[in-house]
């Protein structure tokens, strides 16, 4: 799934979306995590996304059984719907830059995924920069994700921004340790891959709502992942088309969808926004079918 910041060379770009839903969306965010939010202190930082995210939070589906739990020294978070129709699981990764976020920021989200794909699913709480420089971040994913594997469940990874480099650099260790044919797909949300700065997408929307290209930049360097670590950049473009037709070319079945109107964070949007939440029926379905 992709937002709107892949557009053509030379063509300039008015960042700003058309659909009223998704117009209102921006203004609330912004009134809770101000746009150039990465100038202020790490903690101040995490309060005002604390406080926004508390803004679109919303009750469990009925029946959903909802337990904390530590695997591998890793907090996560357990999602079971009641109607349970497989038995693969599915692993999600938060996003926030890798400075911002928990198993809280993302209850709703993952909760509606776990409801819509009938599967239970763990969201992680990795460990957050600047504390915990890469690869922590990357380690503590692949812990719990491995003791599943090692257990002989099949998997699902999905993550949104930072947590979508996750679950992409998951899906190549998981092949580097012998265990790629227990993983189902993976469905990234707006997905940090290791863009090149110098593209023309970086500049076109580089004020962008959601993410700028300044705040791209200072995620990467809090982070300090270096760029040719192939689990944390898995492409050597930003560019969702670019990774699907790669993984095309590889003989790798690939559904790539993009959503003109909505811009990076637009998952919380889902019940405010038409366009979020076609788009997160979308997301939920191809997750669905990939179990």
């Amino acid at each position: 799934m992709s937002n709107s910041d892949q557009v053509s060379s030379g063509v300039m770009y008015d960042p700003m979306p058309e659909e009223e839903g998704i117009r209102s969306f921006i203004a609330k965010c912004d009134g809770f995590f101000p746009p150039d939010a990465v100038a202020a202190g790490i903690d101040q930082q995490r309060k005002w996304y604390d406080a926004l995210c508390a803004q679109f939070s919303f009750p469990h589906p009925g029946g959903m059984q909802v337990d904390d739990d530590v695997i591998a020294g890793v907090p996560v978070r357990h999602y079971r719907p009641a109607e349970m129709k497989s038995t693969h699981k599915i692993v999600y990764m938060h996003g926030g830059g890798f400075v911002v976020g928990s198993r809280d920021s993302h209850d709703s989200i993952c909760a509606e995924i776990a409801q819509a794909a009938g599967a239970e699913l763990i969201a992680i709480d990795y460990r957050l920069a600047p504390e915990h420089v890469w690869p922590a971040q990357h380690d503590d994913c692949f812990n719990v994700a491995q003791s599943f594997l090692a257990d002989g469940h099949k998997l699902v990874l999905v993550g949104d921004s930072a947590g979508g480099m996750l679950a992409a650099g998951l899906a190549v260790r998981a092949r580097e340790e012998g265990f790629g044919d227990q993983i189902l797909g993976q469905a990234l949300i707006y997905p940090a891959l290791g863009g090149d700065l110098n593209w023309p997408s970086y500049g076109q929307m580089a004020n962008a709502p959601g993410l700028s290209t300044d705040d791209v930049i200072y995620y990467r360097d809090v982070l300090k992942a270096p760029m040719d670590d192939p689990f944390a950049h898995a492409l050597s473009v930003d560019d969702g088309r670019e990774f699907t037709a790669q993984l095309a070319r590889a003989g790798i079945s690939v559904q790539y969808r993009e959503e003109p109107q909505m811009i990076h964070g637009w998952l919380r949007a889902r019940h405010m926004s038409p366009g979020a939440k076609t788009a997160f029926g979308h997301l939920c379905k191809a997750i669905s079918g990939m179990l």
